[in-house]
């Protein structure tokens, strides 16, 4: 018998979009998922308290955090608010929040773009903002995981695409709560993404997986193992690097004809389980 994957099998509530916090919480627990990534955008304020009650009550724990609000500087998903100060208010305030529902869990966040393209002098003010975010983080108990983009948001969602460059503006924060994000659909065709993680996985947060396919829109990701991801190599040099967490799936479809939205969301959910699997196991 092959051995079982060793991360957490997480499902990022993204994956499962057309479903409410409530189904979430009900059919993951049925499905036989090991944690959530909890998507504040599927929490109702008016009824903010009571979603968390029943979180708690599930017994699904809280691997990582996506809040409302993630980048630091304005992008094409979040402009608003403009003012840095503010942006990094809310998201404090989202790990205030959320963090009693979320011990130890990362939260995850990424630059946005840089303002009239100077990246240089943006990196400055990311720095000083994760130093800022992880204080609150190690006060409330969780952790900050910043995550590099695909390149082809570059401009619009992030101004950082690669491993080494996350590793190295973490390194520039110097704060034990501030590690990185890798998404394998983002990362995947990083030449140096492999190696990086074999070579250091210290920082490693978080491992969040999907396939890819060229996109049809900008939320158009697919099951593992249906796409041109070396998931089988990622999983085992993650392993190899140290990293022990969860392997969240993270997946977006909409704005496209065969959307998975449009599909058997349970199904995704166990195929996709089954997939990792295979890819553990050396399987592409």
């Amino acid at each position: 018998m092959s051995p079982p994957m060793p991360f957490t099998y997480s499902v990022n509530e993204f994956t499962t979009a057309p479903w409410t916090f409530e189904e979430d919480l009900r059919r993951y627990g049925e499905l036989g998922v090991e944690a959530i990534e909890l998507c504040e955008d599927k929490l109702d304020p008016q009824r903010l308290d009571r979603q968390l009650a029943e979180l708690a009550d599930s017994g699904l724990p809280v691997c990582s955090v996506q809040p409302r609000l993630r980048t630091l500087f304005p992008s094409r998903m979040m402009p608003q608010p403009e003012g840095l100060a503010e942006r990094l208010a809310r998201i404090r305030a989202s790990i205030e929040r959320l963090a009693p529902y979320a011990p130890g869990a990362v939260f995850v966040v990424n630059t946005g773009p840089a303002p009239g393209g100077d990246i240089a002098g943006a990196l400055d003010h990311v720095h000083s903002g994760l130093r800022r975010l992880a204080e609150t983080a190690a006060d409330h108990g969780v952790r900050i995981a910043l995550e590099p983009l695909n390149p082809i948001l570059l401009n619009a969602e992030t101004m950082i695409w690669t491993f080494a460059q996350a590793q190295q503006h973490v390194r520039a924060v110097g704060h034990d709560s501030v590690g990185i994000c890798v998404d394998t659909w983002n990362l995947w065709q990083d030449p140096y993404l492999a190696a990086g993680l074999r070579a250091d996985g210290d920082p490693v947060f978080l491992l969040q997986v999907s396939d890819w396919r060229t996109p049809r829109s900008h939320a158009d990701r697919r099951s593992v193992g249906t796409g041109p991801i070396p998931t089988s190599q990622l999983l085992h040099a993650a392993f190899e690097g140290g990293y022990r967490g969860p392997c969240v799936l993270e997946i977006f479809s909409s704005d496209v004809p065969d959307s998975l939205y449009d599909g058997d969301l349970a199904a995704l959910i166990r195929d996709n389980r089954v997939a990792l699997q295979r890819a553990w196991n050396g399987h592409p």
